[in-house]
């Protein structure tokens, strides 16, 4: 009987709820034309990751996407699994691209310490099982973008990288330590992610 009067208010209320009018469709677009990555560098590429839109510019770009149990895109993310996804795919694969969006999600969720616990999982369960194999692959790390916790949202400023081997014409030279103000001392500027991309397979070729 409760249960039914529930549903007669719901109704109620509803009924003065103007109908639909409008559907909006978000994210909507077209496909890009991009080249793929072979055809650009005559190599064989793998993406490990959870997040769709990193899948998709994956398949786009003509990359193996892998697929991982327990990788989630989220804070509870599998990051060995991750890792072994990676070292399993280098065995067939020239070069293999690694996404995790832990840090990003944390900084959406204002909360510093599960940031700095994010970043240090990736290091140590990610980068440092990757480092460890035997030959050591070269290894480029930077985020797709910056997400200041304290704005809890993507900003634009440049961001930045690190590479595992020495740049061509830098000497050896670089900075000391990662982080943003470490690289703006360094005083070089990539332009954008395909110059980034020649740069380090340069830097590894």
């Amino acid at each position: 009987m409760r249960l039914a009067a529930l549903q007669r208010r719901a109704d109620e209320v509803l009924a003065r709820v103007r109908p639909d009018t409008n559907a909006w469709f978000w994210g909507e677009g077209r496909r890009p034309q991009m080249p793929l990555f072979h055809d650009l560098y005559g190599l064989s590429g793998a993406v490990v990751g959870a997040v769709d839109l990193v899948r998709g510019i994956g398949r786009l770009a003509g990359l193996d996407v892998v697929d991982v149990p327990g990788a989630t895109g989220d804070l509870d993310t599998d990051y060995g699994a991750k890792a072994r996804a990676a070292i399993a795919a280098l065995e067939d694969h020239d070069l293999v691209w690694v996404h995790v969006e832990a840090p990003d999600e944390a900084s959406h969720m204002g909360d510093v310490g599960e940031k700095i616990r994010a970043i240090e999982r990736i290091d140590a369960e990610v980068l440092g099982r990757i480092q460890a194999m035997s030959p050591r692959p070269a290894v480029m790390v930077l985020p797709d973008h910056p997400t200041p916790c304290a704005l809890r949202t993507h900003t634009a400023e440049p961001v930045p990288f690190a590479i595992s081997e020495s740049l061509p014409g830098s000497g050896g030279g670089g900075a000391m330590s990662y982080g943003e103000s470490e690289a703006a001392d360094t005083g070089l500027v990539v332009a954008g992610g395909a110059d980034l991309m020649r740069l380090f397979l340069e830097a590894t070729g």
